[in-house]
């Protein structure tokens, strides 16, 4: 069993931080689960381009607001705590925060090894050894 907790996580290399978003990695790759887990807060105010080209990412609000807007349409969903979201097609999408940050949970297929950041495209790279989608 594997058991983590937040605290254990802050200040260490599974926290990786960006001007818009923190990520707290909980579960990656060399876990062993399939995927990784993660918590991300995605600032008050703020946007980021995001194209995850080589994963699959569901995303359950937790807490905040803010929107995604899917770029292939323009459409702009609303997010509050209770909304998941699945980027089933590798959307393009910009996240943005509302009047408070959001507390996203957040699941990757193929799980990262933790130190992905994303490119000027908002790509992550492949480094998992995993499949998408296995």
């Amino acid at each position: 069993m594997i058991v983590r907790t937040i605290d254990e996580i802050i200040g260490t290399e599974n926290e990786v931080e960006s001007d818009t978003w923190t990520s707290r990695r909980l579960l990656l790759e060399k876990d062993g689960m399939g995927f990784s887990f993660h918590e991300t807060i995605i600032y008050a105010g703020t946007e980021t381009h995001i194209h995850y080209q080589n994963h699959l990412e569901a995303v359950y609000c937790v807490g905040g607001d803010g929107e995604i807007e899917t770029v292939s349409d323009g459409k702009v969903y609303p997010i509050q705590d209770g909304t998941m979201y699945a980027l089933d097609q590798h959307d393009e999408h910009y996240p943005r925060g509302g009047k408070t940050d959001m507390r996203l949970i957040c699941t990757f297929n193929p799980p990262l090894v933790g130190t992905e950041t994303h490119d000027e495209n908002g790509v992550y790279p492949l480094l998992s050894k995993q499949p998408v989608g296995k």
